[in-house]
């Protein structure tokens, strides 16, 4: 019960599949993991790595939501830009159009005529 018999069964079955290599097998060669880590990830580097990975996560999201954000904004601006020249243009016409020659000249076709003289008081005794 000494000897782990488990993973002499493990690397037996491995070697004796078709005598190719997997992927995975070659990837572990060219990477050297074993050498770097021995057999196994150590556990106590896995909340560190965990917690890089969330921050990385939470910064993404970030960048990700911003670049949204701004993109709304700057066209919402836009859109004000617009409603403004809208407005500006509407209250140059409409100054325009409240002009006495103005009126006069809208009036003229329906009989209306502008009064040339003064009004005049009239007092009562």
């Amino acid at each position: 019960m000494s000897q782990n018999t488990f993973k002499k069964k493990i690397q037996e079955g491995t070697s004796q599949k078709g005598g190719g290599k997997s992927i995975f097998s070659l990837i572990e060669e060219k990477l050297n993991v074993t050498g770097v880590l021995g057999e196994g990830i150590p556990v106590q580097y896995a909340p560190p790595i965990l917690y890089v990975a969330f921050v990385a996560l939470i910064y993404i999201w970030s960048n990700h939501r911003a670049e949204n954000m701004i993109r709304k904004i700057e066209k919402t601006q836009q859109e004000v830009e617009d409603i403004r020249a809208d407005v500006t243009t509407l209250e140059a016409e409409y100054m325009l159009s409240s002009k006495q020659s103005e009126v006069a000249k809208k009036t003229a076709p329906l009989g209306i005529v502008e009064i040339k003289e003064p009004p005049v008081k009239i007092i009562a005794k």
